[in-house]
């Protein structure tokens, strides 16, 4: 007797693959198979090679729920030490952001409180913020360091985030995001501080396996072009791809520099000009919007859409997660942020949080339901797909599969 060619078979699914032609790249009354972690098959159940019950192990019928591929959350800062609600109490009754930061605030209190914390507090502290979001179907998180701004801290920001891809059996991506801020003990040093970071930090760091790519903040209140393509310089030298926060508050022409070096992705871009487009897509970086800081900031100049769609430059859509512009834990209520706030369309949006969200983390084996793929996906509780951006909040995911093996419930 032929023993079964694959270890578990989903049938009567309503597929939305995202690769083909079709709209979400749909399949109905689908099935996909799954071989030692990966897809083995998908296509309509008509086409099946077999009865389910000699070609599979186990089979499962879904009675017609979706299928996508596991989300993917490419632009977060999820670990951090403290939280900074009080300061959203004080802007909503009147303060400035000089008040908050002469009273303490702003990114120096979240500083303080991510290096006054050991590896398990922080850890211990981020671990419910990733919880969350599995708990929305994610399965590819990538997390920022930046919040130490010092090599032990960075250290520290980047261990824990090893840590929690392994202790919840997702894909974590890392990067180094030394230029993120001006420590305060080198404000009146900062070509110093540059220099640490290119020649001290990520040197360390990367010799540790602790950056999967490199990140900086190139902008006014941030770190200008000439010291963000150093460290660009630095991390190309490296083999470390980069990426960067651009033109969120300004246009200093950060989208191109990050074309120049090939970089994954441009994240913000409510500042991108036509030449920045442009450059972007001749490097084929990926344009990643984050809706939550727009919303947070209450900001009013949208991000060039129309022109991001005119020149194919592929669009992601991430939560920004953090504790002081994007306090989001829900990557579906980002997707949903970006069709009713930038009015990208219901495919766009899930097409930005799984195909394109995992091209902005250069990761070319899942973010579709083909063959080959990891068989990271998840089965929800609706049969649109539309339904993923319609719905906001509420508890949608029925199960949660990342190398084709199901995660606990977070």
């Amino acid at each position: 007797m032929t023993a079964p060619r694959w270890d578990h078979l989903l049938m009567d699914a309503t597929l939305a693959t995202f690769a083909g032609e079709r709209p979400f790249g749909s399949i109905e009354r689908g099935a996909l198979a799954i071989k030692d972690g990966a897809i083995a098959w998908v296509g309509a159940m008509a086409d099946l090679p077999g009865s389910a019950a000699a070609v599979a192990r186990t089979v499962e019928h879904l009675d017609g729920a979706l299928v996508t591929p596991g989300l993917i959350d490419c632009h977060t800062h999820l670990v951090f030490g403290g939280d900074r609600a009080r300061e959203f109490d004080m802007r909503l009754n009147g303060a400035s952001y000089e008040e908050i930061a002469r009273a303490g605030g702003g990114i120096a209190s979240t500083v303080a409180a991510t290096r006054a914390a050991d590896e398990d507090e922080l850890f211990r502290q981020s671990l419910p913020r990733a919880r969350a979001l599995l708990r929305d179907g994610v399965t590819t998180l990538e997390i920022k360091s930046g919040y130490g701004l010092e090599l032990d801290t960075e250290r520290r920001m980047l261990r824990v985030a090893r840590r929690i891809g392994e202790a919840l059996g997702v894909g974590v991506r890392t990067s180094f995001l030394g230029l993120h801020a001006l420590p305060p003990e080198y404000r009146e040093r900062r070509s110093d501080y540059v220099a640490l970071v290119c020649d001290v930090m990520l040197p360390a760091l990367a010799a540790e396996g602790l950056v999967d790519a490199v990140d900086a903040f190139c902008e006014g209140i941030g770190f200008s072009r000439e010291e963000t393509a150093r460290v660009f310089e630095r991390a190309r030298a490296l083999g470390l791809p980069v990426k960067l926060h651009a033109e969120q508050l300004s246009d200093l022409g950060g989208a191109a520099l990050v074309a120049e070096h090939r970089g994954l992705s441009a994240d913000h871009l409510e500042h991108l000009s036509e030449s920045g487009i442009r450059a972007m897509a001749t490097a084929g970086t990926v344009a990643v919007l984050l809706p939550g800081a727009f919303y947070a900031l209450r900001e009013t100049r949208l991000p060039p859409i129309d022109a991001l769609r005119a020149h194919g430059v592929p669009m992601a859509i991430a939560t920004d997660c953090n504790p002081g512009t994007s306090p989001l834990l829900s990557l579906r209520l980002a997707a949903n942020m970006a069709c009713t706030l930038f009015r990208l369309t219901p495919e766009e949006a899930l097409r930005g949080i799984t195909l394109n969200a995992a091209r902005a983390l250069g990761l070319a084996d899942r973010g579709t339901l083909a063959v080959g793929q990891r068989a990271d996906l998840v089965v929800w509780n609706s049969r649109m797909p539309a339904e993923l951006c319609y719905w906001v909040g509420g508890d949608l995911q029925r199960s949660v599969w990342v190398a084709g093996k199901p995660l606990p419930q977070a």
